[in-house]
């Protein structure tokens, strides 16, 4: 998939959510090493490699040290991050539509599986979502301007799943299984890594 022109990356928000507080990971858990750098840097690096322009890190109110350190990208507080995916999902809708973005590229800080080619291949049809089997979408995402509004209005712990199985012009396109691979346990993040040393270097 070629990689997006200047004008459409400019009209994209891309969030990188990364508030959870992973109590089932022991605290830590984005700046923990994974195949020579911290976990959530894998997500950074995917995005600059598609060829999208940095954007916005949501994170809870002690932001991990990837996030701090990563030039260009601006950090958003998610002030109750113990609300779950919700919480953050709303900061990303409210910030794209105060900031006139029409579209937004959301992805998860702990998923180190995610190639630049498929944020690509999302970013190319809207609105789209990751398959995930059986018609069952997830992020990453490309959220269109009524998804933005529908999140900015989130409450309690809904995620992006039922706002994305009821768009009835939703995209899936499919991954393989080993790219949704979450880190939630330090074995996911030692299987995470037993996965890309394996991958040939570019």
């Amino acid at each position: 998939m070629k990689r997006p022109t200047a004008a459409m990356a400019e009209r994209l928000l891309v969030a990188v959510l990364a508030a959870g507080l992973a109590t089932r990971f022991g605290g830590g858990k984005l700046d923990a090493r994974c195949a020579g750098k911290p976990l959530g840097q894998w997500a950074l690096d995917a995005v600059a490699d598609a060829g999208l322009l940095s954007g916005i890190i949501i994170t809870n109110p002690a932001p991990p040290l990837f996030a701090t350190q990563a030039k260009d990208w601006r950090i958003c507080i998610n002030p109750e991050p113990e609300r779950g995916l919700s919480s953050s999902l709303a900061l990303v809708g409210t910030h794209a539509l105060a900031h006139g973005f029409e579209t937004a590229l959301v992805l998860l800080g702990d998923m180190p599986l995610v190639t630049p080619e498929h944020l690509q291949d999302l970013c190319h049809v809207a609105p789209s979502a990751t398959d995930y089997g059986h018609n069952r979408p997830g992020v990453p995402a490309l959220l269109t301007r009524d998804l933005l509004e529908a999140c900015a209005a989130l409450e309690g712990d809904r995620g992006a799943g039922p706002l994305l199985s009821a768009h009835k012009n939703l995209h899936l396109v499919p991954a393989d299984t080993a790219m949704l691979l979450d880190v939630d346990r330090p074995e996911d993040l030692a299987l995470a890594e037993s996965y890309l040393l394996e991958k040939p270097s570019p």
